[in-house]
């Protein structure tokens, strides 16, 4: 039987039916929220940003924050971004600025905050 019969014979018989069912909103109460930086170098956000040259070819951005100051620690740009290469880049950050105490990764499906 497809939706409009039952929907018929539920209302010749003088019933109702609940087409939708109702949705539970009850976990947003009980989330807890990132803890917010109080100081510069505090939290370090990193996230990829994609794009695409004029010619197709796609280019991937690694950028840095700090979550306090919103200044852009770094921005590097490459064709392809390996595991080492972020290594390598964040070790360079840590050598010229002091280390973060923690470090939150965006662009994931989960944010990832990792403590040092």
């Amino acid at each position: 039987m497809n939706a409009k019969r039952v929907y018929l014979l539920y209302s010749e018989e003088g019933l109702t039916i609940r087409t939708k069912l109702p949705r539970r909103k009850r976990a947003w109460r009980y989330r807890k929220g990132r803890p917010g930086a109080t100081a510069p170098n505090e939290i370090w956000a990193m996230d990829f940003v994609v794009d695409q040259l004029f010619d197709g070819r796609p280019i991937r951005i690694l950028a840095v924050i700090d979550a306090h100051t919103r200044e852009a620690l770094s921005i590097a740009a490459r064709a392809t971004f390996r595991a080492f290469d972020v290594v390598q880049e964040l070790d360079r950050l840590t050598r010229e600025a002091p280390a973060p105490s923690r470090a939150l990764i965006t662009g994931l499906p989960i944010a990832i905050c990792l403590d040092a």
